[in-house]
């Protein structure tokens, strides 16, 4: 019984067949165009680019210009690389330009149909993004047609592996941009780990056409971009400061367990300071200089493992390692490690092996960075079997574009066997068959593993495998008068070589050749039955010049490739011979669809057996036992159509399984994006900006205020009122030693009497800093600490939602939805992350300390530049190295290179260099520097 589906479709078309049809309008007047373009000269059609910005920059849009920059495109195509858009080439381009999926079969130029929507879209100037799954595909498009583009007077880049950032922004900066996802993505995540905006190298996600888009979209979408790092091994470092830790006093350090935090108190801040100077790890400025921020975070992780963590109740040490115990189950927890250097603080406590560290410091999914563009466009020849996801994920509509040409290709039924032993046996029996015949075959296998078995079974049956390390093993050895190989021989894919694989691939099509292949999908060459002309030209006439002998050289090989062809299409075309079924129908389709290309003739067919993984997970076993009572003897086959409808509904299955695993992890890393998304716009924010001082002001009161709240609740009574808690960390945050606990003995006053005051305190004290060290010097530090500071917490949250993502599933055994469970705690997090930001970047500003130097004296007008020290004779404008000079005065940053104490004279101020605030001032005096020369104003 036909359905009324079907008689629908019959008469008034499928939803595709109506889309496809609404195009037609379109290509009727490009058309009607090709006359007129063909009249213009180079010039002429080059200059149309211009006329067209201009258009743009009128008010006109892209859709309006589509029917004369089309054609415009077509005939630059004609004049540059003599190949003229088929019309359903130019539906093709619309198709991309719409912002959909085009899918066209092997063969029918989709590198060619790309260059229609891409012009169109470059005219913008806003960049077109062209995603390739290789380097060599990037390379080969850019070059192939970036002749098109630059004969239009459009740029053209490609992004490679190995480039450095500047060629890196150059190639970014033009109109057309070729790269791999890869490439993309990490540049991406790169340009968000930047401190400056002029160091970025990507200019913004305007349009990207993705090829071989199910392969980027949906086969490597389970897979995350990781940038991690740094790796260096700082076992050293841990060491000797995990020396320093016992020598302090309880004076030195407070210890909170239920906030589960040990911080120095300033006492502590002292000692340490001038512990790590005596061991030499600290060697210029205070412990708070913004230089000594990793300093910092060691010690800090040193006192924790130290006064926090107990041996055999937090961790064990077994087997040479620490092993972290569970606080709720009591369980080793083998494999685990805590981050951000603490387990490297244990390991030094411990006196184990210290292993060095390893951390996210960002990643993305491919599904999450596509969609950053604002219009996104793909092409491939098989994405209708995903349609659902494309759409569901990408909001991408597959749209079929039909062959210029009808396929011509035979499909045969499958070939079901008992056994592999008996399908290789019908294998071998077929290739042998074609090979004498002269027909081409192709090979398809499931894993490498797979294609060498079956590459050892030709071996063991007289054939040879070429070696592509002889010159000579690219020339095609088919000898026409023997209408056969003059040898039998069979070429493998390697992955490794792309560009030695394209050549395999391109010449598979030769009479009689026998290639094996894993994965079809991005080739980016076509089978040309014959091979490839263009590609022979190029291997054997390498390094011959131009002129007569070369022109003959390629007239012989055209018309050799032209006489091979005519006989690989009378014996039949190429031959596409699977070795098994694949998971999904994509895949196999992908294969199948190599043969018959632009209608030429082909055949395909899939040999699978009982002992397959396919077969055997959707039970073959008792299909064995049925086919053996019903008297199937060995080396015969089941063929029949209803075998391929089981076998497609059971690939279904495991494509709607895949899916919905996919479609969970993006769910997931959705939580992460959405946070990724305003950490990384407020990093750009913040490098653009010239002044965040109310950035940081803003930050500094809303400290105030989370420790007002904190300590003195709503509506409590004074003497419920937690002032001495206060105070301290009044001390910690904002570095200020006010009377808080006097304040709060005085008749009548109120919570907001007391924020006002602590607000007050502190913007004068920050205020005192901004005056008496430029206010361009402090900017610069604003933003360093900032940026830092909150790189440094986004890499911890990294590794804490990592940790809670794997430990999440549990919570589904007590009936709990586990993505709930991990937004609710995801966005928790992100606020304590948020509020720790506010705390640790206030608390650095208000202890940054910046040091006063004696300036440089003024040089006399009939003087150079250049200063002789008066000590020690040498160059001081050579000496002065990294410094970095301040604005209005003498002042430096403490960037300045330290100077040995033996160099300094206790009576010129300009030969003691650096001074730590804490060191003893080199005046001689016996007071620390920052009582001394070091005071302020």
């Amino acid at each position: 019984m036909i359905g009324l589906g079907s008689i629908a479709s019959k008469i008034f078309g499928s939803a595709n067949d109506r889309k496809v049809k609404s195009y037609q309008s379109q290509v009727d007047a490009i058309n009607a165009l090709e006359p007129e373009m063909e009249r213009l000269s180079d010039e002429q059609l080059r200059a149309r680019t211009a006329e067209f910005r201009q258009q743009l920059a009128g008010g006109a849009t892209v859709d309006e210009l589509l029917v004369p920059a089309f054609a415009t495109v077509r005939e630059a195509a004609k004049r540059t690389l003599h190949q003229r858009h088929f019309d359903v080439q130019l539906i093709g381009g619309m198709v991309l330009h719409g912002g959909n999926i085009a899918e066209m079969k092997t063969g029918e130029g989709k590198t060619l149909v790309a260059t229609l929507a891409v012009y169109l879209n470059a005219l913008e100037g806003k960049g077109v993004h062209v995603v390739t799954v290789n380097d060599y595909l990037a390379q080969r498009d850019a070059e192939w047609m970036g002749e098109v583009y630059k004969f239009l007077d459009l740029t053209v880049g490609c992004i490679t592996h190995g480039i450095d950032d500047e060629e890196r922004r150059r190639q970014y900066a033009c109109d057309v941009t070729y790269g791999t996802n890869n490439e993309l993505g990490f540049d991406y995540l790169r340009d968000n780990m930047k401190y400056e905006l002029n160091q970025m190298v990507q200019r913004g996600h305007n349009f990207a056409i993705v090829d071989e888009v199910d392969s980027i979209l949906i086969d490597e979408a389970r897979t995350p971009l990781i940038i991690s790092g740094p790796v260096e091994d700082r076992s050293e470092l841990y060491n000797n400061i995990d020396v320093l830790i016992p020598s302090l006093q309880p004076e030195h350090f407070d210890v909170d367990e239920k906030q589960r935090s040990a911080t120095l108190t300033e006492a502590g801040t002292e000692f340490i300071e001038e512990k790590l100077k005596e061991v030499g790890l600290l060697t210029q400025g205070s412990l708070y200089d913004v230089e000594n921020v990793t300093l910092v975070h060691h010690v800090n992780q040193a006192v924790r493992a130290h006064k926090l963590f107990q041996r055999d109740k937090d961790y064990i040490v077994k087997n040479g390692g620490v092993v972290i115990i569970d606080e709720f189950t009591g369980r080793m927890m083998e494999g685990r490690r805590y981050s951000e250097g603490l387990h490297q603080a244990l390991e030094a406590k411990e006196h184990v092996q210290i292993q060095p560290e390893n951390v996210t410091l960002a990643s993305i999914t491919f599904q999450n960075y596509f969609r950053l563009y604002d219009k996104l466009a793909g092409m491939t020849g098989t994405a209708a079997t995903e349609a659902d996801e494309f759409m569901d994920i990408y909001g991408l509509e597959v749209i079929e574009v039909p062959t210029n040409v009808a396929v011509a290709r035979i499909d045969d039924d499958d070939e079901v066997y008992r056994t592999t032993k008996e399908k290789y046996d019908a294998i071998l029996e077929l290739i042998g068959d074609c090979k004498k015949r002269g027909q081409p075959v192709l090979v398809g296998t499931t894993s490498i593993e797979k294609s060498e078995q079956l590459a050892e079974l030709l071996k063991n049956n007289g054939y040879r495998q070429k070696d592509f390390t002889d010159p000579d093993a690219f020339k095609p050895l088919y000898d026409g008068d023997q209408g056969t190989d003059s040898e039998k021989v069979f070429a493998v894919l390697n992955a490794r070589y792309h560009e030695q694989e394209a050549y395999i691939i391109a010449q598979a099509g030769v009479p009689g050749a026998i290639t094996i292949a894993t994965n079809m999908a991005g080739r980016g060459t076509d089978i040309q039955l014959g091979g490839n002309a263009d590609m022979r030209i190029r291997h054997e006439l390498e390094g011959m010049e131009e002129g007569p002998e070369r022109e003959a050289a390629e007239k012989k090989i055209r018309d050799e490739v032209e006489a091979l062809k005519t006989i690989a299409k009378d014996a039949g075309g190429l031959y596409v011979l699977a070795t098994e079924r694949h998971e999904s129908r994509r895949i196999d389709n992908q294969l199948r669809g190599r043969s018959g290309r632009q209608g030429d003739p082909g055949h395909s067919k899939f040999f699978l057996s009982l002992q397959d993984d396919l077969m055997r997970i959707f039970g073959s076993d008792r299909m064995d036992g049925m086919l053996q009572k019903l008297g199937l003897q060995e080396g015969e086959a089941i063929v029949h159509p209803w075998i391929n409808k089981a076998l497609e509904k059971a690939q279904s299955k495991v494509e709607a399984r895949n899916f919905d695993i996919r479609k969970n992890l993006l769910k997931f890393d959705n939580v992460m994006n959405d946070q990724r998304k305003v950490i990384f716009e407020q990093r750009i924010e913040l490098m653009s900006g010239e002044d965040i001082t109310e950035t940081v002001a803003d930050m500094r009161h809303q400290v105030v205020d989370e420790l007002v709240t904190t300590h003195i609740p709503e509506k409590a009574y004074a003497e419920q009122w937690d002032t001495e808690g206060l105070k301290a960390k009044v001390q910690e945050h904002l570095n200020l030693d006010l009377p808080v606990d006097e304040w709060a003995k005085e008749e009548g006053i109120a919570d907001e009497e007391i924020r006002e005051r602590l607000t007050k305190a502190a913007d004068e004290r920050f205020a005192r800093k901004v005056a008496d060290f430029s206010p361009s010097v402090m900017r610069q530090i604003e933003k360093a600490v900032l940026l830092q500071t909150l790189d440094h917490l986004w890499r911890e949250h990294l590794v804490t939602l990592d940790h809670l993502r794997q430990v999440v599933g549990f919570r589904g055994y007590a009936q709990r939805d586990p993505l709930n469970e991990y937004k609710t705690e995801a966005f928790t997090l992100f606020e304590q992350m948020l509020d720790r930001l506010r705390e640790v970047v206030t608390g650095q500003m208000m202890r940054v300390e910046l040091v006063r130097e004696a300036p440089e004296p003024e040089p006399l007008p009939q003087m150079e530049a250049h200063h002789l020290d008066p000590a020690t004779g040498e160059d001081e404008m050579a000496m002065a190295g990294p410094e970095m000079a301040m604005a209005g005065g003498g002042a430096t940053a403490t960037l300045a290179p330290p100077v040995r104490k033996s160099e300094r004279n206790p009576n010129d101020p300009s030969t003691w260099g650096k001074v730590g605030r804490n060191e003893p001032c080199p005046c001689g005096s016996g007071k620390k520097f920052k009582h001394c020369h070091g005071r302020f104003g």
